[in-house]
């Protein structure tokens, strides 16, 4: 198709787009009505399905199907940082000094670190209850961990933090959801339609698949922000061997600078050591 055939039809599919849409806005009711037709319904569905948080009714239970396209965006993501951002072989973690880290910062993260997982917990626990829900929760988890990071180094995050394993739970965490709503169109022909029973209002157990969906999205964005973020550090302190020796791969002559790795040191190969964080 040539360059002017694909303007004309671009702009003839704007035309019916912009058309179908300023007829839909003119159907809304005004601003400040008392009149909520979608917000009555959806209510009432939510009062049906005995879920006390009208937000994750609808996420989880009267439009699922959407969320479960949300979800799968994240673990797009996750699988394209991981494609992209794998470390080759020609790279390697470069053993830069430690950062000295304020005694006032260390003490707040390592307070907060286990306040704000039992809040994560929380709020994915309660998503169908009160406000909050898998994603928000899931977020929190992810954060609360990398309060490590923030308030050691790298290497206490990295010894609390199983990437093989948030990978594999990542992955099982969005096929849950999809096998969730294959469960509802095996039942009744419906996909994620609910198959569980609903329980009581206002409780945990209540809302039949609504908090099982809302555990599974809150385990799945968790880990999958955990691993991204995992990936994207990984970066921040990986080096090729030129760079981790203080040798300049461009150099054709092989002389070397200033290397993080391994103190200061010149062309004659002499290296300051006075600095014992700085020895290697």
């Amino acid at each position: 198709m040539s360059r002017t055939g694909r303007v004309r039809l671009f702009l003839c599919a704007a035309a019916v787009i912009a058309v179908a849409y300023t007829l839909a806005c003119t159907g809304l009711p005004h601003f400040g009505s008392a009149v909520h037709p979608y917000g009555a319904r959806a209510v009432a569905a939510t009062l049906k399905q005995r879920t006390a948080n009208t937000i994750s009714s609808i996420n989880f239970d009267q439009r699922a199907f959407d969320t479960l396209g949300e979800e799968s965006i994240l673990l797009g993501s996750v699988l394209g940082a991981t494609a992209l951002l794998r470390r080759t072989d020609d790279e390697r973690l470069s053993r830069r000094r430690v950062a000295r880290v304020l005694p006032s910062t260390r003490l707040f993260g390592t307070l907060l670190l286990p306040v704000a997982l039992l809040t994560g917990i929380y709020i994915v626990a309660h998503g169908q209850l009160s406000p909050g829900g898998g994603f928000q929760g899931g977020v929190i988890l992810a954060t609360a961990l990398h309060l490590a990071y923030v308030a050691a180094d790298y290497r206490a995050l990295d010894r609390i933090r199983p990437r093989e394993l948030l990978d594999s739970v990542d992955a099982v965490a969005a096929g849950a959801f999809t096998c969730l709503g294959l469960a509802g169109l095996i039942a009744s022909a419906a996909y994620l339609k609910n198959v569980l029973p609903l329980g009581t209002f206002n409780t945990l157990s209540s809302g039949g698949m609504v908090p099982v969906i809302n555990a599974a999205v809150g385990i799945e964005v968790a880990s999958g922000v955990i691993v991204l973020l995992a990936y994207f550090l990984d970066q921040s302190i990986t080096t090729s061997p030129g760079e981790a020796d203080g040798t300049d791969p461009s150099d054709a002559s092989g002389t070397s600078g200033t290397s993080d790795t391994s103190g200061t040191s010149d062309a004659s190969g002499t290296s300051d050591a006075s600095d014992p964080r700085k020895a290697t």
